[in-house]
Protein backbone atom coordinates (compact mmCIF):
# COMPACT_ATOMS: atom_id res chain seq x y z
CA UNK A 1 0.00 0.00 0.00
CA UNK A 2 1.49 3.38 -0.59
CA UNK A 3 2.60 5.06 2.69
CA UNK A 4 3.72 8.72 2.89
CA UNK A 5 5.37 9.92 5.81
CA UNK A 6 5.68 13.75 6.76
CA UNK A 7 8.43 15.36 9.00
CA UNK A 8 10.50 18.40 9.84
CA UNK A 9 7.54 20.63 10.63
CA UNK A 10 7.83 22.69 13.58
CA UNK A 11 7.54 26.64 15.28
CA UNK A 12 9.22 29.44 13.58
CA UNK A 13 9.25 33.10 13.36
CA UNK A 14 7.98 35.16 10.81
CA UNK A 15 10.90 35.37 8.14
CA UNK A 16 12.56 32.48 9.02
CA UNK A 17 12.98 29.30 7.07
CA UNK A 18 11.75 25.59 7.58
CA UNK A 19 12.06 22.34 5.10
CA UNK A 20 9.64 19.57 5.21
CA UNK A 21 10.54 15.74 3.85
CA UNK A 22 8.16 13.11 3.01
CA UNK A 23 9.06 9.56 2.66
CA UNK A 24 7.58 7.50 0.37
CA UNK A 25 6.39 3.67 -0.20
CA UNK A 26 4.61 0.80 -1.48
CA UNK A 27 4.61 2.33 -5.41
CA UNK A 28 7.41 3.08 -7.74
CA UNK A 29 7.76 6.37 -6.53
CA UNK A 30 9.64 8.04 -9.90
CA UNK A 31 6.79 7.35 -11.84
CA UNK A 32 4.44 9.69 -9.66
CA UNK A 33 3.96 13.61 -9.61
CA UNK A 34 3.96 13.90 -5.75
CA UNK A 35 3.02 17.33 -3.97
CA UNK A 36 2.57 18.87 -0.44
CA UNK A 37 -0.58 20.27 0.45
CA UNK A 38 -2.24 22.12 3.36
CA UNK A 39 -5.07 22.66 5.43
CA UNK A 40 -6.07 25.45 8.13
CA UNK A 41 -9.17 25.30 10.32
CA UNK A 42 -12.71 26.34 8.48
CA UNK A 43 -10.85 26.00 5.24
CA UNK A 44 -10.54 23.79 1.97
CA UNK A 45 -7.29 21.61 1.27
CA UNK A 46 -5.22 24.29 -0.55
CA UNK A 47 -2.42 23.47 -3.20
CA UNK A 48 1.13 24.42 -2.38
CA UNK A 49 2.93 22.94 -4.50
CA UNK A 50 4.14 19.49 -7.02
CA UNK A 51 7.13 18.08 -8.54
CA UNK A 52 7.04 16.32 -11.71
CA UNK A 53 9.71 12.85 -12.41
CA UNK A 54 11.74 15.66 -13.83
CA UNK A 55 11.85 17.25 -10.80
CA UNK A 56 10.49 20.19 -12.33
CA UNK A 57 8.31 22.58 -9.70
CA UNK A 58 5.04 24.32 -9.87
CA UNK A 59 3.67 26.17 -7.07
CA UNK A 60 0.63 28.07 -5.88
CA UNK A 61 0.54 31.77 -6.22
CA UNK A 62 0.86 32.57 -1.98
CA UNK A 63 4.21 30.55 -2.04
CA UNK A 64 5.97 30.96 -5.44
CA UNK A 65 9.02 32.71 -4.63
CA UNK A 66 9.44 31.51 -1.72
CA UNK A 67 9.58 27.93 -1.12
CA UNK A 68 10.80 25.67 -3.30
CA UNK A 69 10.04 21.99 -3.88
CA UNK A 70 12.19 18.84 -4.80
CA UNK A 71 12.85 14.93 -4.97
CA UNK A 72 15.14 12.36 -4.94
CA UNK A 73 14.06 9.43 -6.15
CA UNK A 74 16.79 6.95 -5.01
CA UNK A 75 15.77 7.98 -1.71
CA UNK A 76 12.12 8.22 -2.34
CA UNK A 77 11.79 11.32 -0.67
CA UNK A 78 10.01 14.92 -1.70
CA UNK A 79 11.17 18.10 0.23
CA UNK A 80 9.92 21.37 1.11
CA UNK A 81 11.97 24.03 1.22
CA UNK A 82 9.97 27.45 2.78
CA UNK A 83 11.62 30.43 3.22
CA UNK A 84 10.50 34.02 4.28
CA UNK A 85 7.70 32.42 5.99
CA UNK A 86 4.39 33.84 6.96
CA UNK A 87 2.07 33.71 9.76
CA UNK A 88 -0.67 32.92 6.84
CA UNK A 89 1.80 30.00 6.22
CA UNK A 90 0.90 28.60 9.75
CA UNK A 91 -1.02 25.15 8.57
CA UNK A 92 -1.18 21.33 8.92
CA UNK A 93 1.17 20.55 6.03
CA UNK A 94 0.29 16.45 3.80
CA UNK A 95 2.52 15.18 1.18
CA UNK A 96 0.42 13.77 -1.64
CA UNK A 97 0.70 10.90 -4.57
CA UNK A 98 0.05 12.89 -7.67
CA UNK A 99 -0.76 12.01 -11.31
CA UNK A 100 0.91 9.04 -12.91
CA UNK A 101 3.21 9.29 -16.14
CA UNK A 102 1.79 8.39 -19.37
CA UNK A 103 -1.85 9.25 -18.24
CA UNK A 104 -3.93 12.22 -18.95
CA UNK A 105 -2.46 15.21 -16.06
CA UNK A 106 -4.90 16.80 -13.58
CA UNK A 107 -4.36 20.18 -12.65
CA UNK A 108 -2.72 21.37 -9.83
CA UNK A 109 -5.23 21.60 -7.14
CA UNK A 110 -5.79 19.36 -3.96
CA UNK A 111 -8.21 17.35 -5.13
CA UNK A 112 -5.27 15.58 -7.72
CA UNK A 113 -3.63 14.19 -4.90
CA UNK A 114 -4.35 11.45 -2.75
CA UNK A 115 -3.24 8.93 -0.45
CA UNK A 116 -2.29 11.97 2.12
CA UNK A 117 0.46 11.51 5.03
CA UNK A 118 -0.78 12.29 8.47
CA UNK A 119 0.13 15.38 8.33
CA UNK A 120 2.73 17.68 9.83
CA UNK A 121 1.92 20.99 11.66
CA UNK A 122 3.75 24.47 10.84
CA UNK A 123 3.45 27.29 13.20
CA UNK A 124 4.59 30.31 12.35
CA UNK A 125 4.65 33.16 15.02
CA UNK A 126 4.94 37.13 14.60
Amino acid sequence: QVQLVESGGGLVQAGGSLTLSCAASGFRFENYRMGWLRQTPGNEREFVADSNWWNSGTYSDSVKGRFTISRDNDKRTVTLEMNTLKPEDSAVYYCGLGPRRFTPSKPYIASSYTNWGQGIQVTVST
